[in-house]
C-alpha cells in the first residue's frame, strides 16, 4: 500500500511540474506580468498611497496616520477571517461535537475567543481615532 501511495504521489508530482513548464512555455511574449497588470497594480499602489496619505493629513502626524490606515486596514480584513473562524468553530461544536465531547468544548471556547478578537479588532480603529483626535489637544 505504501508503494502505491508513493508512486501516486511521485506522479502527481511531475505532472505538476509538467504543466507549470508547458505554462511558462506558452507565453511567447516573455513576459510574466502583462502591462494591463502592470498597470493595475501601478494604479492600486497609487490610490493606497493617497489614502495613507489622507490619514497622514487628517491626523496631522506620520505615525499616527500610519497607525490609523494600518487599524483600519485590519477592521476590514478582520471580518472575512472572523466569519470563517465563527464557521470552523461552529462545525467543531456542532458536527464533530456530537460525538466527541472535547471537541464540543473546543468549538465553544474557539468560537468565544473568535467572537473576542473580530469585536477588539471591529472597535479598535474607533477608540484611536477618538483619544487621538479627541484627547491629544
Amino acid at each position: 500500500m505504501k508503494k502505491i501511495v508513493a508512486s501516486f504521489v511521485i506522479f502527481v508530482c511531475l505532472f505538476c511540474l509538467f504543466c507549470i513548464g508547458s505554462c511558462y512555455a506558452a507565453n511567447t511574449t516573455g513576459e510574466i506580468i502583462s502591462n494591463e497588470t502592470k498597470s493595475k497594480l501601478v494604479e492600486i499602489k497609487d490610490q493606497e498611497l493617497q489614502s495613507m496619505e489622507d490619514y497622514k493629513e487628517a491626523y496631522g502626524s506620520d505615525s499616527y496616520g500610519l497607525v490609523a490606515y494600518i487599524l483600519n486596514k485590519v477592521r476590514i480584513y478582520s471580518l472575512p477571517f472572523g466569519i470563517l473562524g465563527i464557521a470552523i468553530s461552529a462545525i467543531y461544536q456542532y458536527v464533530i461535537g456530537i460525538r466527541h465531547l472535547e471537541s464540543h468544548y473546543k468549538g465553544f471556547n474557539t468560537m468565544i475567543a473568535v467572537i473576542t478578537l473580530m469585536v477588539i479588532c471591529q472597535v479598535l480603529p474607533l477608540v484611536f481615532a477618538i483619544i487621538v483626535k479627541g484627547w491629544r489637544g
